[in-house]
């Protein structure tokens, strides 16, 4: 029973380990952070909205420059440096006392986050070999997920005391995780650098890989799932069912238990490039019907009705979720050259970036605003995403074998 939930022992529980460790932090920072900011340092919603948005688009910009430093310089030392880093990003939080303070601490909070990232993968590929990487990555979401629930926990008894110190403990949690996290990774392999091989090699060569781009922009429109849970479900839930506001916790527990049970599981599934394709595609269609479940919701149901077909919706988005990840994982270490990970999975993570950032706007405008016919337009985007994720990995693979 404890081996479905934790790694073999070895590098990847390390990994596992510092997951698990930074994500309790983590979790009672989200829960406390956005009333932290407006009720106690005293910031409107639309500054709070702004930095976070100017920060997560910089640590776009940065996650593929720190991946580039992780495979020169070694992962493990420069995904040490960046967790330590961010626990000062996070402590400088409770010191922000106005607008321009509170903008460059989120700058360096998710400047270093982003470059945490892409070096904790290079790290990954380097102490993992190629057939368990998947599985590893699934284990590591699956102990993310357990970490930000309980971390959750901790900030919701910092939000029933609702003072400064209470918000300032949790800040205080999730800085010390991040230096634990550090400490773990610290005890892992040392992976060394690889140098440039062939004189006049770009140093970015990510940036020049066109099939690879398009494969971060189909997991970029996929990732529209992330704003979809956390911010319009919660919306759609309170506007326009009937369901009590309790089920927006609901939902998130219903994701969250979930991820934590099967993600490995799932995973399990994903053997190569063509299986991870299949997955993919079958996640786009899960999705779809999740979306049209959704829609069914709306309207004047019985509130035990519109509870249990939210549930549905949530077991389908949720499965569609993890089928997705696991695809992914494996496309997106699987096209990345020996020696380029950090840069090539700090790209790839920028697609998740941005649809956190774009995302809310977006969705809102589309499934608030649009009501059903919203649902199913967001649902066909899914579709259409996972259909052409196979076409897109095919083009990758003809053109690394015209290389080779």
């Amino acid at each position: 029973m404890f081996a479905r939930f934790v790694p073999p022992a070895g590098p990847a529980r390390g990994l596992a380990l510092a997951q698990l460790t930074n994500s309790i932090g983590d979790g009672a920072y989200y829960v406390c952070s956005t009333l932290y900011f407006t009720r106690v340092v005293g910031l409107s919603p639309t500054q709070v909205g702004l930095g976070l948005t100017l920060g997560w688009a910089l640590g776009t910009l940065a996650g593929v420059p720190f991946g580039h430093l992780a495979d020169r310089r070694g992962p493990r030392g420069v995904a040490v440096v960046l967790a330590v880093a961010t626990a000062l990003a996070v402590a400088a939080f409770g010191s922000a006392r106005s607008f321009p303070a509170f903008l460059i601490a989120a700058c360096a909070y998710t400047i270093c986050q982003c470059g945490l990232v892409a070096a904790r993968q290079a790290l990954l590929a380097g102490v993992v070999d190629a057939a368990g990487r998947t599985t590893a990555r699934a284990y590591l979401q699956s102990t993310a997920n357990a970490g930000i629930a309980i971390g959750a926990a901790v900030g919701g008894v910092a939000l029933q005391f609702d003072t400064e110190a209470a918000y300032l403990s949790a800040f205080g949690l999730d800085a010390l995780t991040f230096l634990g996290a550090a400490l773990v990774l610290r005890r892992l392999p040392s992976v060394p650098g690889v140098p440039r091989v062939r004189d006049g090699e770009p140093a970015l060569g990510v940036l020049r890989d066109r099939p690879y781009a398009v494969i971060t922009v189909l997991n970029a429109v996929m990732m529209l799932y992330m704003p979809l849970l956390s911010v319009v479900l919660p919306l759609w839930v309170v506007e326009h069912t009937t369901a009590p506001r309790w089920m927006v916790a609901g939902l998130m527990v219903i994701n969250t238990v979930a991820v934590v049970l099967f993600q490995v599981a799932v995973a399990h599934r994903v053997t190569d490039l063509d299986s991870a394709v299949r997955l993919v595609r079958v996640a786009g269609v899960l999705l779809l019907v999740a979306c049209g479940v959704f829609a069914l919701s709306g309207g004047h149901l019985a509130a035990w009705v519109a509870v249990a077909v939210l549930a549905a919706g949530a077991l389908l988005q949720t499965g569609g979720e993890m089928m997705l990840a696991s695809g992914f994982w494996e496309i997106s270490f699987g096209l990345a050259p020996d020696g380029r990970h950090g840069q090539y999975q700090g790209f790839f993570g920028s697609g998740i970036a941005v649809a956190r950032t774009v995302g809310p706007l977006l969705l809102t405008a589309l499934v608030i605003g649009g009501g059903a016919v919203g649902w199913l337009v967001l649902g066909g985007l899914f579709v259409l995403a996972g259909v052409a994720t196979g076409p897109a990995v095919g083009w990758a693979r003809r053109g690394r074998s015209a290389v080779g």
